[in-house]
């Protein structure tokens, strides 16, 4: 449970919410998380109250709008992402950093389907996250830019390709008549990591 969000949502409420207010609104973030990584964006309110496990007018007592709960839940997780990010930049190893924030970014959006259709631009007019994903892109731009410099990273390569590269690592349901298996997204990324890669001797520049 990620209690910002939960917080989030209790501030908007009365300022000493009750221990069953408090209750409500973790079973009802819980829920939404479950039904947001299932379904997407698609979800109703009516789809969280009954995973949930209360009725929609306790729902609409302790959350402010659907819209207001999917913010305060994807924010957590997005800005998971960022600090995943800046925390590689501190890593010894640069591109060990670079590998384990590819690998959180990629497993998250896996998980989620909601996270994995806001970060593909659905639902932007709706959900106000544009800031929260400008941070995200910031701390990206920064990590690839210290892989370059540090020559783990190729450099022939722009940051912004790196976000559309890593976001292919996720399979689709079907492809040619082939299921993914379990962990095809580590593989897929396993082969992207080595694209990425700059060779441990790369030849001079203007070598034959």
């Amino acid at each position: 449970m990620h209690e910002s969000a939960v917080a989030a949502l209790l501030a908007d409420g009365e300022t000493r919410p009750r221990a069953d207010a408090r209750r409500n609104v973790e079973r009802l973030v819980a829920a939404t998380r479950q039904v947001l990584d299932e379904q997407g964006l698609a979800i109703t309110t009516r789809d969280i109250a009954q995973r949930a496990g209360v009725g929609l007018g306790t729902l609409y007592r302790r959350i402010p709008s659907l819209d207001a709960l999917l913010v305060a839940i994807l924010t957590d997780t997005i800005d998971e992402m960022t600090e995943r990010a800046r925390s590689a930049l501190d890593a010894p190893d640069a591109w060990q950093g670079f590998v384990e924030f590819a690998e959180t970014y990629v497993r998250l959006r896996t998980s989620s389907c909601g996270l994995h259709d806001v970060l593909s631009g659905r639902g932007e007019d709706r959900l106000d996250l544009e800031p929260h994903i400008a941070r995200l892109g910031a701390a990206v731009r920064h990590l690839v830019r210290r892989g370059q410099r540090t020559r783990v990273i190729r450099d022939d390569i722009d940051w912004r390709d790196v976000p559309f590269v890593l976001a292919t690592a996720i399979p689709t349901d079907h492809t040619i008549g082939l299921e993914p298996s379990a962990d095809q997204w580590r593989r897929n990324l396993r082969i992207i990591l080595t694209g990425l890669r700059a060779p441990a001797d790369p030849e001079p520049r203007g070598t034959a």
